[in-house]
């Protein structure tokens, strides 16, 4: 009688910017994915690594908390503004990756923001995907925020009149500029951490040596 091979670990990484900077990183803690999870045209999810005990998942940035939260994957890649946004306690974020640096920030028109003083704020109206971020920043400064939850597109809410203002992650400020907006405040600095769930921590040995080998790989990338 053999014993059963334990299921693979699975490591949720994000879809985009982020999944272009953890590359690398991925190859230093001796992690490859199979060669379809570089194919733009696959519609596979779930992909195999050099690693058997190792697959990779492919989500939606905000979809990694919750698939690493609820135990569907043991790890995960994911922005600090996410963790921020769901406060899952059932997550452990032990390892800052040093990629993916933007700031979640307040963005209006410009030419609102010529006459306008955001200390003067008693009440905002926002469009924005951290409805609950942006209602925390606006609570401690004593401001009702009056959220319109959009997952895209955001600059558009206030060229249509949807909401004077949008709280969205910004980096370049490209964007901003190319619809006429400009930041006012910034709420967050945000980086990608690597994130663990909790029980899998402690019931899965396998984590702790993967954990440490994502700390090595950030340690050689600062070295």
């Amino acid at each position: 009688m053999t014993d059963t091979a334990p299921e693979p670990i699975i490591l949720a990484v994000p879809k985009g910017r982020i999944l272009e900077e953890a590359s690398p990183l991925l190859a230093r803690a001796g992690i490859v994915p199979e060669p379809a999870f570089s194919d733009e045209g696959s519609r596979a999810l779930r992909f195999r690594t050099n690693r058997p005990d190792i697959d990779l998942i492919r989500v939606r940035a905000f979809d990694v908390a919750t698939f690493v939260a609820h135990g569907a994957a043991q790890l995960g890649i994911v922005g600090s503004d996410v963790l921020a946004e769901f406060d899952y306690s059932e997550l452990y974020a032990p390892v800052d990756l040093g990629i993916g640096h933007c700031r979640l920030s307040v963005a209006e028109p410009a030419a609102l923001a010529a006459t306008d003083d955001p200390r003067g704020w008693s009440h905002v109206r926002v469009a924005t995907k951290y409805p609950h971020l942006t209602r925390k920043h606006f609570e401690a400064r004593g401001v009702q925020a009056e959220c319109i939850k959009l997952n895209g597109a955001m600059e558009l809410a206030p060229l249509l009149d949807l909401a004077p203002r949008i709280v969205d992650l910004v980096s370049s400020g490209r964007t901003l500029k190319e619809n006429g907006l400009v930041e006012v405040e910034t709420i967050m600095e945000v980086s990608s951490r690597l994130i663990a769930n909790r029980a899998a921590f402690k019931t899965r040995p396998e984590v702790l040596p993967l954990v440490d080998g994502f700390r090595r790989a950030v340690e050689r990338d600062t070295a």
